[in-house]
């Protein structure tokens, strides 16, 4: 994941949709408020928003396996790392990538094993050194890039994270080759799972998600930044792991079963719907006239 500095100055004239607890490090309290039709934003923002990332169960900053949870997480990531690489295999059988807060790195290390040539974005100091492990070298802006562009640029769970997503997403379009991919995974805050736990649902985690996306939402927005939606894939793990911390989120005892049970029934219900619990979008740059 990746954090960036705070730009975005929230409209304090709207009424709150719903108000969450910040569950993971601090207990406050941040209200979820409509931004745009199919995006919703938290408010307020801390000015220190790094500081709610400093947490040893701020997982995708670790490769702990501490706990359950731990090994649940990174079996799930594991599991994965070949199928998004498949994904793009679909679109390019080799070529240049740059991961958008690439975390610890384990996929664009996946990447370079299939002799892609890779660079990622990380500001986490201790991600960075973690993938450096892996002989990764991790950059913690994009201006270290030096002008490079890219077949695929790929943000898995990270766009919630970033203030101001727009003007990232310009910069990123630039980094774009005119056949690029871009690759955009995030929550689905229409998902059953999402309705079923409301304000526990756990891909709220305000307030390190500053935005919340529905299907929707995200197509029209990229549209206005001219990109063209070209296949959508969901992860449906992400709806058993989301729903297995928000039983955590809970004020009463939390419930595996329960949680397994509510993961499946979002998922059969989202094949009709589409309304997954998390979502991998891909969009090409709409041709120049």
């Amino acid at each position: 994941m990746i954090t960036t500095e705070n730009k975005y100055k929230p409209n304090t004239t709207l009424q709150p949709k719903m108000v969450c607890k910040d569950h993971l490090v601090s207990g406050e309290k941040f209200n979820i408020e409509e931004y745009e039709k199919g995006i919703l934003k938290t408010h307020p923002v801390p000015e220190n928003l790094p500081r709610y990332y400093e947490s040893e169960d701020y997982i995708s900053h670790s490769d702990s396996q501490r706990n359950f949870q731990d090994r649940i997480y990174h079996f799930v990531k594991s599991h994965m790392l070949s199928k998004k690489a498949k994904w793009i295999y679909r679109y390019f059988k080799q070529g240049s990538i740059l991961d958008f807060g690439a975390g610890t790195g384990e996929f664009l290390n996946e990447m370079k094993n299939s002799h892609w040539i890779v660079d990622g974005i990380e500001p986490n100091n201790t991600a960075r050194n973690l993938g450096a492990l892996k002989g990764l070298n991790l950059k913690s802006e994009i201006s270290e890039l030096e002008n490079k562009k890219f077949d695929v640029i790929s943000l898995w769970h990270v766009l919630e994270h970033i203030p101001d997503f727009q003007n990232k997403l310009s910069e990123l379009k630039t980094l774009l080759k005119d056949d690029g991919l871009l690759i955009i995974a995030v929550p689905n805050f229409n998902s059953y799972d999402s309705k079923y736990y409301n304000e526990n649902w756990a891909a709220w985690d305000v307030p390190r998600h500053l935005w919340h996306f529905s299907r929707n939402g995200i197509k029209e927005k990229f549209a206005e930044h001219g990109f063209k939606l070209v296949n959508e894939k969901p992860l449906k793990f992400d709806a058993y792991y989301v729903s297995l911390l928000s039983e955590k989120n809970k004020p009463k005892s939390s419930n595996l079963l329960n949680a397994i049970y509510r993961g499946f029934l979002s998922n059969q219900r989202a094949k009709s719907s589409g309304e997954y619990s998390s979502i991998t979008y891909f969009f090409k740059k709409e041709s120049k006239t």
